[in-house]
């Protein structure tokens, strides 16, 4: 008894339908799936930019790092040879590959930075096969750090480069516009 009543009820309710349900639908669908494709656009845009950001740490952790226990400070880091410039260009596009984006589309930027009193301001580019475009300068007087035990201001490296992102929003001034992400890591070199 009670499944026939229903029955009966769905019936009516599929009877009373006019199609508004229809219209609005057509409104409303392809509203929430551009915005849907909004969400997956922009978030894929932020793990780019914290891709880059990663792959830049990584190589100013790798150009601060010691490499010689008895060197004198000028000569134990990789910032100070060619070789070492490239093997940082390397860690860098290592982590880029990690996450799926290619180190080839990194491009330097025109940067400058404050000389630190110790020595000159030196920037590099890598110029391995494969190697990422990047801006690679040691000697940097970084602004965000307070002084040194000694008193005087903090040393270290600057990594800086863009990487090219192309949104796919269709119908949108967005798609397939090019917005350029830029990564600058500053590390202060150890003693």
């Amino acid at each position: 008894m009670v499944l026939r009543d229903m029955g009966k009820s769905i019936r009516k309710l599929a009877a009373a339908n006019t199609g508004s349900e229809i219209a609005e639908a057509a409104l409303v669908l392809p509203l929430a799936f551009m915005i849907l494709l909004g969400i997956y656009w922009f978030g894929r845009a932020f793990n780019v930019y914290a891709t880059i950001n990663h792959a830049a740490r990584e190589g100013a952790r790798f150009a601060v790092q010691s490499s010689c226990a008895t060197c004198t400070p000028a000569n134990q880091s990789p910032t100070s040879s060619p070789a070492g410039i490239n093997s940082i260009g390397a860690a860098v596009g290592q982590a880029m590959q990690a996450s799926g984006l290619d180190p080839s589309l990194a491009t330097s930027p025109a940067v400058s930075y404050t000389a630190c009193p110790s020595g000159p301001l030196t920037c590099q580019t890598p110029n391995g096969s494969g190697d990422p475009q990047i801006s690679i300068c040691s000697n940097v007087q970084l602004v965000a750090s307070p002084p040194t035990a000694s008193g005087g201001p903090s040393c270290g490296v600057a990594i800086d480069f863009q990487y090219p992102y192309k949104m796919g929003l269709p119908f949108t001034s967005l798609n397939g516009a090019p917005i350029t992400l830029s990564a600058h890591i500053q590390m202060r070199t150890e003693q």
